[in-house]
């Protein structure tokens, strides 16, 4: 716990000692990070309501919404791949 405040307590410090431009560019990605991850757990949901039609069980976790943040289109065929054979 104390690690991860002294982390984010040295990212912020950081931070602080960027330029405005900079600034932006970081506050830009975490923008759309956020994004993303947001849009992968809609998908997520999305394909686990039709999913669950055909018998399937699609996870809704954070490990699948982050696969399919990071990885998108191929995030989302491993998650199925995934869930099919397992």
């Amino acid at each position: 716990m104390k690690l991860t405040l002294y982390v984010i307590g040295i990212a912020v410090l950081l931070f602080l000692f960027l330029n405005k431009a900079s600034k932006g560019r970081v506050i830009e990605a975490f923008s759309i990070w956020w994004f993303r991850i947001a849009f992968a757990f809609v998908i997520l949901f999305a394909i686990h309501l039709i999913a669950s039609q055909f018998g399937l069980f699609i996870p809704v976790n954070i490990v699948s919404g982050l696969l399919i943040a990071f990885l998108g289109i191929p995030g989302i065929a491993s998650v199925l791949t995934i869930s099919i054979f397992l």
